[in-house]
């Protein structure tokens, strides 16, 4: 989950040396943490939050395919 959610961001922000991406695990669920610098915070939310909504979707998406329970936290 954090490769595909790294690939997707680098291709919407400007300054990808500032992606972090914190992975942790309780209980049943992976619990990711998005940090992206203060100048891209706008294109990785969106208007509205349509564009981390449609984040959210794909990686919640794609971790039903393996059986897995996602949180995408944008920080």
């Amino acid at each position: 989950m954090k490769e595909l959610l790294n690939v997707i961001v680098e291709n919407l922000v400007d300054n990808k040396d500032a992606i972090k991406i914190n992975e942790r695990q309780e209980n049943d669920v992976i619990i990711l943490e998005l940090s992206v610098s203060n100048n891209d915070v706008g294109k990785v939310i969106g208007k509205q939050g349509k564009i981390a909504k449609a984040i959210r979707t794909v990686i919640k998406s794609a971790a039903s395919y393996e059986n897995k329970k996602v949180i995408l936290k944008i920080i």
